[in-house]
């Protein structure tokens, strides 16, 4: 109420005062953001063009890195593509190895039983002759399979192979002894 009972020209005064007091501390608050924005000013702008300087320092190290990466990457790729080649490769030839081996076990197992059948009739044929029992030896499968065996081998002269024929097929006239046979087996 003071205030509306006052003087008009005190209340122009009075405004004046309070807006001299704002104005006041408005400009120190600006002092003080001026003073620390002048302060970045003055020490950013170094700070940056030293960070700037660096960069720039880096820059062609970096791409020199990224040079050699790339370079490692694509040596890696092709080493990578060789050794798919490489392992496809290893796998055709292990599979057409095992396949060969398991050819020649059969053809090893089908020969192995044809020469075990050799030699027992051999042996057969020898353990009779030395007895004496020619006559009752050629009468048995053994004596057939030793006359087939003769017959097919290419690893006896031939004066064998017909001396041996001839015993083995009952011709004993001509034919040679048991003791000849026994010598030829």
């Amino acid at each position: 109420q003071f205030e509306s009972h006052a003087n008009p020209i005190r209340k122009v005064v009075s405004l004046l005062q309070s807006l001299q007091t704002k104005v006041q501390k408005e400009s120190e608050a600006e002092k003080q953001l001026f003073d620390k924005f002048q302060c970045y000013c003055s020490h950013g702008a170094g700070d940056l063009s030293a960070s700037i300087s660096s960069s720039g320092v880096k820059v062609p190290e970096i791409a020199k890195a990224i040079e050699a990466s790339e370079s490692k990457l694509a040596q890696a790729k092709a080493d990578l593509k060789d050794a798919q080649v490489a392992r496809a490769s290893a796998t055709s030839s292990m599979a057409e190895a095992g396949a060969l081996r398991e050819k020649e076990a059969v053809a090893f197992s089908r020969e192995k039983a044809e020469l075990d059948t050799n030699v027992a009739a051999i042996s057969k044929a020898l353990a009779a002759l030395r007895k004496g029992m020619a006559g009752a030896f050629l009468q048995t499968t053994s004596a057939q399979v030793l006359r087939n065996l003769a017959t097919g081998s290419q690893n006896m002269l031939d004066a064998d192979r017909q001396d041996l024929v001839a015993f083995l097929s009952r011709d004993l006239v001509g034919a040679p002894s048991t003791d000849e046979i026994t010598g030829i087996l």
